[in-house]
């Protein structure tokens, strides 16, 4: 019995404090100080406003991310491509194949290894990485303009230091 008038009365004491906490006075506890939960949080910001600034082109970050690769190294390994972006190789079978159904992406043998296939980006695969390329670069500037161009490169570079740990 004397359990639940515990409970009803944290509850009664919860009730009355609970109105004046809000955004601007809740405390994060040691959430404010760890990195990952900051990291996770930014990621969500700029993963929501992606999907914002490519809403209906069909671009999804994964394809952006193959288009590039593929884009800046024209008959690329598949296999190579996925390695580069942290893709299983059954898992870039999906997208690849999406991206060439949709005319971007052209598929061909690898003739070093008959099992591999090479990849290069078709005109409208080009076209389709230049507009997508160009709503993106708007999007950056939007989520970071308060950052300034050597903030950019020190984020980049601090991030590329943690990505480094995985391989």
């Amino acid at each position: 019995m004397s359990v639940s008038v515990d409970v009803t009365e944290r509850e009664q004491a919860l009730a009355e404090f609970a109105p004046t906490l809000t955004e601007d006075t809740v405390n994060l506890g040691v959430l404010d100080e760890l990195i990952g939960y900051h990291m996770r949080r930014a990621s969500a910001v700029m993963a929501g406003d992606f999907s914002r600034a490519l809403e209906g082109t069909g671009i999804r970050q994964v394809l952006f991310g193959i288009l590039s690769i593929v884009d800046a190294n024209p008959g690329v390994n598949q296999g190579t491509v996925g390695r580069m972006l942290g893709i299983q190789r059954a898992n870039m079978v999906a997208p690849v194949n999406e991206m060439a159904e949709r005319g971007w992406i052209d598929r061909q043998v690898d003739p070093s290894d008959r099992r591999a296939f090479i990849l290069s980006l078709t005109g409208a695969g080009h076209e389709m990485f230049l507009r997508a390329l160009a709503r993106i670069r708007a999007h950056e500037a939007n989520v970071l303009r308060d950052l300034s161009v050597a903030d950019r490169q020190q984020l980049i570079d601090l991030l590329a230091r943690i990505e480094s740990r995985a391989s």
